[in-house]
């Protein structure tokens, strides 16, 4: 039972003696189950207050970077805002840097100032490529630790990355979409915001994988570079509508879905199954209506008091933790929408 207290200290918070704290922990035995717990949680007691101590009084300026729609940033924004009591005594104070797109060249110039000017951390939603590499491992030689969230960049200088199992994403969307469609025919339209994103294309590996394997009949069309952006996407949509007449089901992983349902409406074309990622406002309005079929959902809130977690113990203010473990995939439908989503 590793712990850095004294035995008087122990034995203080659990109200016994010495002489029992001192058994318990050297395994002599002759001591009831119950006075065991008792000691137990006295030393996770002492470590929560030690830690507490050690966050009182301390502001930890942290970065959010992030290229994503709109809709998401402010999805982010938000669960890191409601998250900020939990992290109290520590106060986290945050820079927020968001674009929708962009030159990749904008978004390493961002990540080389906060390296100049400073910063307790970074957390991180960027394309993978090189450039974006190298900016990492020019902030790790900087001594700033880099959290990847929602997309990972696993060769690069990041401490963790905090998100879904993307993989399983895509293959439980693929379960659904079988499952669903049945046996109608009909080909399945699956649309990317880019490829340079690595969760988006594990996503689609993870679908197209899946379907193969269990729908191997069922033919797969690939849209990509819209962004994420209605104005692209609808475009994008229309054309892959008007080269196939056969779609009639959407796996949207990068979003813009809004302008996917317009396109199938403008042309008269149904959508019998559709399952997209992420309740930001637009898929929480969508699902309500009934226009989504699912949509693969992650606590944010959860994931970005994480990533302050782990910004705290590359500062040395939370003691040393395991591995980060995947979010939890949670499929939403239009009759298990949280209370709390979005309106």
């Amino acid at each position: 039972m590793g712990h850095p207290f004294p035995i008087r200290e122990i034995a203080r918070q659990a109200g016994l003696s010495e002489a029992t704290v001192d058994r318990v922990l050297n395994g002599r035995g002759g001591v009831r189950e119950s006075t065991q717990r008792e000691v137990r949680q006295a030393i996770a007691d002492l470590d929560r207050q030690r830690t507490q101590v050690r966050l009182v009084g301390r502001t930890f300026m942290i970065d959010i970077v992030m290229q994503t729609p709109d809709r998401f940033s402010t999805a982010i924004r938000g669960a890191l805002e409601a998250e900020l009591p939990s992290l109290h005594p520590a106060v986290v104070r945050s820079r927020f840097h968001f674009r929708e797109t962009g030159p990749v060249q904008e978004l390493t110039r961002t990540l080389d100032r906060i390296g100049r000017r400073g910063s307790q951390g970074v957390i991180l939603k960027a394309p993978d490529v090189p450039e974006v590499t190298a900016a990492v491992a020019r902030l790790a030689e900087a001594g700033i630790p880099v959290v990847t969230l929602v997309t990972d960049l696993p060769a690069t200088a990041r401490l963790a990355y905090v998100g879904i199992d993307n993989r399983a994403a895509g293959a439980t969307a693929a379960y659904l979409m079988g499952q669903w469609l049945g046996d109608r025919p009909g080909n399945v339209l699956t649309s990317l915001s880019s490829g340079f994103f690595r969760n988006e294309e594990e996503r689609e590996m993870g679908f197209r994988s899946a379907m193969r394997t269990r729908y191997p009949e069922r033919a797969l069309v690939e849209i990509a570079e819209g962004q994420g952006l209605d104005a692209t996407q609808y475009d994008l949509v229309r054309a892959a509508l008007e080269r196939d007449p056969d779609i009639r089901a959407v796996y949207s992983i990068g979003g813009g879905n809004n302008a996917t349902l317009r396109a199938f409406e403008d042309l008269g074309r149904e959508c019998a199954v559709f399952v997209a990622h992420d309740l930001d406002h637009d898929n929480t309005r969508l699902l309500r209506a009934h226009r989504l079929s699912a949509v693969l959902h992650h606590d944010l809130r959860q994931d970005m008091r994480e990533a302050c977690h782990i910004v705290m113990r590359a500062n040395g203010a939370l003691p040393p933790a395991g591995p980060t473990l995947p979010s939890s995939i949670q499929v939403v439908t239009p009759y298990n929408l949280p209370s709390q989503a979005a309106s």
